[in-house]
């Protein structure tokens, strides 16, 4: 896992694509403060621009450095959830602006998986991660349902838990505004 570590934060220092396990599906990471990187991603899955993507996070105090206000039931939901959970916050900060979703919210998820957790702690900054798929198309379960499309359009692809062939699911999807108040996007 190490060697895939170093790897990975070098290509991610120069702005390049890394296929990636985590805590949900295979995801695409990038820089999420490179608005250079995160078009590369868009351009490799074919997503439409106004389409933003989630970042993910190692623990839960480094959220006050990427969300203007987090509402207090923010940490309680990461606290008690059982499965991966994405919050999206309103009024997101020192992120690419072209990572955004157009009323400047952000989907940020606190990851629960040892690889990600490492890369991110040493990488110091968040990382995109979304579905290793061409838009449209099914998220793939697992490493091996990922296209060759895919495989060959990033600058890196991590070996480690690519012999994990168990089903993963995309995580539950919460928008969750500053009074506390939220809904359900995805369950």
């Amino acid at each position: 896992m190490n060697n895939d570590i170093n790897k990975s934060l070098e290509v991610l220092h120069a702005g390049g694509i890394i296929l990636y396990p985590t805590d949900t599906i295979w995801g695409l990471g990038c820089d999420a403060t490179n608005p250079q990187a995160i078009e590369k991603i868009y351009q490799l899955k074919g997503r439409a621009k106004d389409k933003s993507l989630i970042v993910l996070l190692e623990n839960e105090n480094r959220l006050i450095s990427y969300v203007q206000e987090v509402p207090e039931v923010a940490y309680q939901l990461i606290e008690y959830t059982d499965k991966p959970l994405t919050i999206i916050y309103d009024g997101a900060k020192n992120l690419a602006p072209n990572l955004l979703a157009e009323d400047g919210s952000i989907g940020i998820r606190i990851v629960k998986h040892p690889f990600c957790e490492q890369l991110i702690k040493r990488f110091r900054k968040p990382i995109v991660s979304t579905s290793a798929n061409i838009s449209g198309e099914i998220s793939p379960q697992n490493f091996a349902a990922i296209s060759d499309a895919i495989k060959s359009g990033v600058d890196y692809v991590v070996h480690y838990g690519q012999e994990d062939t168990t089903p993963k699911q995309a995580s539950t999807i919460m928008k969750l505004d500053t009074s506390g108040a939220f809904s359900y996007i995805r369950k």
